[in-house]
């Protein structure tokens, strides 16, 4: 059975390396002891390196909320996905919507993923309409979203990567999308990917849903939605309630 990913996103928090190291080793007694759990966590950068662990845990990975496109070079306040991979990081946020709105493009997305994916790190290729509308438009905006961004990636790298389906509009609100139409649109996730990559590799592909996912709603989301697995916003750094998140997922 294929382990279900669960990517807990810090964001900007917490404020002191002593709670990230506490949030953290709660969550790594809950990953050695699972059987059907990939659990990555993405701190903020300056904790990576005093939460990596000298003997790994094989359930529990550490990610990084983003990267520059290049290696290296006159770029200040910038990190590379080498720097990033010599600190033990297995997994890269890419294209998150607080990255899009502050002005990444698809194209500069593209260069991102091509880039981790040549460190050898998988990325977690984030996608997801900012709205709706009664014509469906955005479906053709959710389709050349990641298009584009899948844009230089060959199809012998595809199954490196993760998409996670966050509809911007369902970031932080008091409910996620209901699970039925989550299973569309994760439905209709896997067929661009087949257009572009074929029937397999669309089926191998995971994706993740991201949207207000709290302990109370992750077990219907993965069984009623389809999804490989989810990508966890503010419930991450909530300890309890991330645990029990887990739990839940555990007893699928």
């Amino acid at each position: 059975m294929k382990r279900k990913i669960i990517v807990g996103n810090w964001k900007m928090n917490p404020t002191t390396l002593e709670e990230a190291k506490r949030i953290f080793n709660f969550t790594k007694k809950i990953a050695k002891k699972s059987s059907s759990l990939h659990i990555v966590l993405c701190p903020p950068s300056v904790y990576i390196s005093s939460l990596r662990s000298r003997k790994a845990t094989p359930c529990l990975g550490i990610g990084a909320q983003n990267a520059h496109f290049e290696e290296q070079g006159s770029f200040t306040g910038e990190i590379s996905a080498l720097m990033l991979k010599d600190l033990g990081v297995t997994h890269i946020i890419v294209g998150h919507s607080e990255r899009r709105a502050g002005g990444e493009t698809d194209e500069v997305i593209s260069k991102k993923v091509e880039t981790v994916l040549e460190a050898g790190i998988h990325p977690i290729l984030c996608v997801g309409e900012k709205e709706r509308d009664h014509n469906s438009l955005y479906l053709e905006i959710l389709k050349n979203q990641i298009k584009n961004s899948l844009s230089k990636v060959p199809k012998r790298l595809i199954n490196q990567i993760i998409i996670a389906y966050e509809p911007v509009w369902a970031i932080g609100a008091k409910e996620p999308m209901d699970p039925v139409i989550i299973e569309e649109m994760s439905i209709f996730v896997r067929k661009v990917i087949s257009d572009i990559y074929g029937r397999d590799n669309a089926i191998a592909t995971p994706v993740l849903y991201g949207g207000s996912v709290n302990f109370r709603n992750a077990g219907d989301i993965i069984v009623k939605g389809g999804v490989d697995g989810l990508l966890v916003g503010r419930e991450s750094v909530n300890v309890l309630g991330f645990v029990e998140l887990l739990k839940a997922i555990e007893l699928i």
